[in-house]
């Protein structure tokens, strides 16, 4: 039966005298439900029920309902206007208060404080709820976790591949869970807490629960179930969705001992009925799309929890919640013997400076080699430690997989390494039983491998051996006993145990988790206190090596307080990028890691021009640094190659080299050289330029006197407009370059007529911190031109752009076919390492050599030298300009693609590797722009590009905003950047412009 906009105007008026002004059916899988407004602008529900409907259950909703709202409670939940009416074919008839808010399947993305949330708001519910009990409440419904067994005659209307894995877990639960509910506590639960019944405010906080027609009396973990198994829908790592389900659970109403390990067959309980209830469904209402709309999600979960052991899930869950008990291993033989031998704990962690640099574990053979040496430095017999570690061995491309924040990799060591000759002995600790074998001698593997079965005081444990000798395994047999100190294995040659240098891989577990002759040696960091957890330390096992000696990146974990000392003890005025900052400890190629092993795309450090610690750079440094490294007072063969290679990159007429220790410096010098070369300090700069720290370069730096802090231009300053032909006065391109050179013609033309001149004009050849602006063809030409006239020097600012980052050429600078008098370069020229240069014609640096000796103490020093030349050998070696014109072409292609999905992004600009877009939102207006009146007119950052640049961040690329209005992301990463980094940008790029920005 329908209801007419008449019959429902008249049932409304039984409970409130007020007309209804719009109505709007909602879905429901059992009672019509409609919302309806009044004329008064309230909002209610009608919610009438299938004919026949009984009346105790619906009172007794109700009656939850208004047992809630006696709680404060930080949610709101509809309540009952008015008492139950019986209409038409004996339906009964409610009115409820509307609930405002969105639901929180709408969220896009999901975060984790929301899951966290999640879990709260349901640990409330069932807090709330342990005082209240009615003689109408069901005892027994289809949507009940505990009664997922009621369930499965329904099987018959599933495919046969559904069926069977079905019935792999209905099994299991009818063995396992089934024989424990009877223990575990009971409460009126609400019973229904998923997505869609959780509304978010305008906070994004969850504001409202609604739908309590699922309220009954049943175990009251079943509130974390049903809540649990629809947050790990649609996530790549459901059971770490879970988990910060169960976190915020467990926060407000504490899991008992005996519910933690049922969880996760209530959960996929839960699972199973919406399947099989979707099955019905389609068979008896194939036309009711709402019935089967949890159906796919439900089967996609239950695929991902076939390959996921229940003690995994239990122990993922309890490192949130519970503690697990610890095993005691008492009296245990030696696994090797250490006695009497000289040991050396390793530190193999990702920021360890004992591993050093990434060739040193990327490639298998240079790691055996360094572990040898480490241990002959040490004159040491054996190396011992790495249990927890962090561990960078695992973070290449071949190992990443995608967690529910991005990328991620294996990181946390979960046993102990003890590194030492060939063919030491291996005993084993405890008496027991061969569990498993395996032989695999592809480099990276354990080799072979020995796991044996104990069992003890506290039931039963495992312990692995890897990187044996294939030999080893000859002997035994699965099933084999072995006695306490029995001699089981030994280490085995780089040839049979994987490929690395000879050592042992010894790992304790609670349980096998289904593994045969194999189990897990590195855990994602999100999961390590899991896995920590079921692989308890083994350093019991070396009674000779004290515990607290062996290295443990659980106890390695950034240290608290670390952001807090740092603004205590370092300058106010510096700054931390993201909402949450990092803590990085290696940098490789593209590439910076955290303390957690996390990789981060790095799409801003254009100071690690060539990569991060390049090879080539670092040895030549380190060969240099071991001879010589004094001030260029002395002849040195090295600063004179150095000035000779780097002035070959330029046009003939810069042939004079100056070097310093930054592009500050850099800066500095130059507009000392054109004071001298002019006789005033007058400049010339262009709005929104930055030129460094020092205080000359500030005075020419718009982006700085103009900001916060800022007291506008200095009187020896005179700022022209940026040439900006996006958002800028003037965006005809093919006018644009003159009419903003007009701009300093003016101001020369102004100077003349008052007797005054200028000393010379500086300004990047791509504007960084304006925001990624390519200049306006002919723009350079004409003002060049116009400032000799009047006798000023040029000066091009390629600290950011230059040294091949543009591409085309060399220099930012030739991208507008002009030769500048004189050229700044910074820390890129060194690769990070403090390094920069001024190139000058033969005429500035005689005008500049006025008798007052220019010396810079480390300018041009030895070490520097070598590594400028290694930089400038890079570029050339490795074709490093050319793949910054191939890539960057490539990667501004596929941002205008992605521009054309998301109207966002107003322009894509830039050359080479040195680009950006700008977010605008509508057609030029900077996106979500907040005028900042501590910034003299300027904005606050762009509430759009400041998501996206922390949301970024959040899934493992970093990147950064600039520009006046910070609503423009610029991408200038490392050269050796790469097209398939391109595409994993733009992926990501992609799915972050999907979500909801604000």
């Amino acid at each position: 039966m329908s209801f007419s906009e008449s019959d429902l105007q008249k049932i409304f008026h039984r409970f409130v005298n007020d007309d209804i002004t719009t109505i709007k059916a909602l879905p429901g899988e059992i009672d019509l439900n409609y919302r309806v407004t009044t004329a008064s602008a309230d909002t209610y529900t009608i919610k009438i029920s299938q004919p026949g409907a009984d009346l105790s259950p619906i009172q007794f909703e109700a009656a939850v309902m208004r047992h809630l709202a006696t709680k404060q409670l930080p949610f709101v939940t509809p309540q009952p206007i008015g008492e139950i009416t019986e209409g038409p074919e004996g339906r009964l008839i409610r009115l409820q208060s509307w609930v405002e808010g969105r639901m929180l399947n709408e969220a896009n993305p999901i975060t984790k404080e929301q899951r966290q949330r999640w879990g709260v708001t349901l640990g409330q519910l069932s807090k709330a709820l342990q005082d209240f009990d009615h003689p109408a409440a069901p005892t027994s419904y289809k949507w009940n976790p505990s009664e997922t067994l009621m369930s499965r005659p329904l099987a018959r209307y599933m495919t046969q591949e559904q069926r069977e894995l079905s019935e792999v877990f209905w099994d299991r639960f009818e063995q396992v869970a089934l024989p424990k509910l009877g223990a575990l506590r009971q409460s009126i639960n609400y019973n229904d807490g998923h997505a869609e019944n959780l509304l978010l405010d305008s906070s994004g906080n969850i504001g409202g629960l609604i739908d309590f027609g699922d309220a009954m009396r049943t175990q009251t973990i079943n509130e974390l179930a049903i809540g649990c198994a629809y947050a790990g829908m649609h996530v790549p790592d459901p059971i770490g969705a879970m988990r910060e389900v169960v976190g915020g659970y467990h926060a407000v109403f504490p899991l008992e001992e005996i519910e933690l390990p049922m969880l996760f067959h209530l959960i996929i309980g839960r699972l199973l009925i919406t399947v099989a209830t979707a099955a019905d469904n389609a068979v008896k209402e194939p036309e009711n799309v709402y019935l089967q709309v949890s159906a796919a999600p439900a089967w996609a979960l239950l695929e991902k929890l076939r390959s996921v052991a229940p003690a995994f899930a239990e122990a993922m869950f309890r490192s949130v919640s519970l503690p697990i008990n610890p095993i005691v291993f008492s009296a245990p033989h030696p696994v090797v013997s250490l006695a009497s031998k000289s040991l050396h704990a390793m530190d193999l962690s990702v920021g360890s400076l004992e591993l050093g640099h990434y060739q040193n574990y990327e490639e298998l053979p240079l790691f055996s080699r360094h572990v040898q040496r480490l241990l002959e430095d040490q004159e040491a017999d054996f190396g011992i430690g790495g249990y927890g570690e962090t561990r960078p061995v695992y973070t290449t491309d071949a190992y990443e997989t995608e967690g529910n924040y991005g990328p991620r990799w294996r990181t946390v060591h979960l046993g102990l390494d003890v590194w030492g000759p060939v063919g030491t002995t291996v005993y084993a600790p405890y008496s027991g039983i061969v569990h498993s074998l395996a032989y695999d001698p592809n480099p990276g593997s354990y080799g072979a491998t020995l796991i044996l079965e104990h069992t003890g005081e506290q039931g039963k444990f495992f312990t692995l051996y890897g990187h044996l000798s294939k030999a080893s395994l000859t002997k035994w047999g699965a099933g084999a006993p072995v006695q306490k100190g029995d001699k089981i294995a030994e280490f085995g040659p780089e040839a049979e145990n994987g490929g690395w240098p000879p050592h042992l891989h010894f790992q304790v577990m609670r349980d096998m988790l289904g593994n045969e002759g194999d189990f897990p040696g590195v855990a994602y960091p999100e999961e390590a206190a899991a896995w920590l957890s079921l692989c308890p330390n083994p350093a019991p096992f070396f009674p000779t090596w004290s515990s607290a000696e062996i290295r443990s990146s659980a106890d390695q974990l950034p240290l608290r307080g670390l952001l807090s000392r740092r603004k205590a003890k370092l300058g106010y005025g510096l700054s931390v990028s993201y909402a949450q900052p990092l803590h990085i400890v290696r940098g490789v190629r593209q590439y910076l890691y955290d303390t957690s092993g996390r990789r981060y795309l790095d799409t801003v450090n254009n100071v690690a021009h060539v990569g991060h610690e390049h090879p080539a750079v670092v040895a030549a440094a380190q060969r240099q640094m071991a001879v010589l490294n004094t001030n260029s007072r002395y002849l040195h063969d090295g600063i004179l190659t150095f000035a000779e290679e780097l002035m070959a990159t330029l046009p003939p007429e810069l042939s004079v080299v100056h070097f310093v220790n930054s592009g500050s410096e850099a800066n500095e010098l130059a507009l000392r050289m054109c004071e001298q070369w002019s006789g005033t300090r007058n400049m010339l700069a262009v709005e929104i330029g930055y030129h460094g720290n020092t205080g000359r370069t500030i005075d020419v730096s718009s982006y700085k006197f103009d900001g916060k802090g800022g007291h506008g231009a200095p009187p020896q300053t005179t700022i022209v407009p940026m040439p900006d032909t996006f958002r800028g006065l003037h965006q005809d391109a093919t006018t644009a370059g003159t009419h903003y050179a007009n701009y300093v013609r003016k101001a020369l033309l102004k100077a003349e007529t008052t007797g005054r001149f200028y000393g010379g004009f500086i300004c990047e050849s791509i504007l960084s911190c304006g925001g990624q602006i390519v200049l306006p063809e002919g723009y350079l030409k004409e003002v060049y031109t116009a400032v000799r006239q009047q006798g000023g020097l040029c000066i091009s600012d390629e600290v950011q752009v230059g040294l091949g980052r543009v591409g085309k050429h060399w220099w930012g600078f030739e991208l507008q076919g002009v030769v500048p008098d004189i050229i700044t370069i910074g820390k890129p020229l060194g690769n990070g390492h403090p390094l920069g240069a001024v190139v000058c014609t033969p005429e500035v640096a005689a005008r500049f050599a006025n008798g007052m000796e220019y010396f810079n103490t480390f300018g041009g020093n030895p070490v520097s030298c070598a590594v400028g030349r290694a930089v400038l050998r890079v570029v050339k070696w490795e074709g490093l300009r050319e793949q910054a014109s191939a890539t960057g072409n490539y990667l501004k292609k596929i941002l205008n693609q992605l521009a054309r999905e998301h109207s966002i992004i107003g322009d894509v600009r830039g050359e080479g590797l040195f680009l950006g877009f700008e977010l605008v939102r509508p057609s030029i207006t900077p996106a979500a722009e907040q005028m900042d009146p501590t910034r003299g007119g300027y904005h606050s950052a762009s509430l759009e590009a400041a998501y996206l640049k922390n949301r970024m961040r959040e899934l493992g690329f970093l990147m950064s905003t600039d520009g006046p209005d910070e609503n423009v992301i610029k991408i200038k990463p490392p050269m050796c950047f790469s097209k398939a980094n391109a595409d994993q940008l733009i992926h990501y790029l992609d799915r972050v412009l999907r979500e909801d920005i604000d």
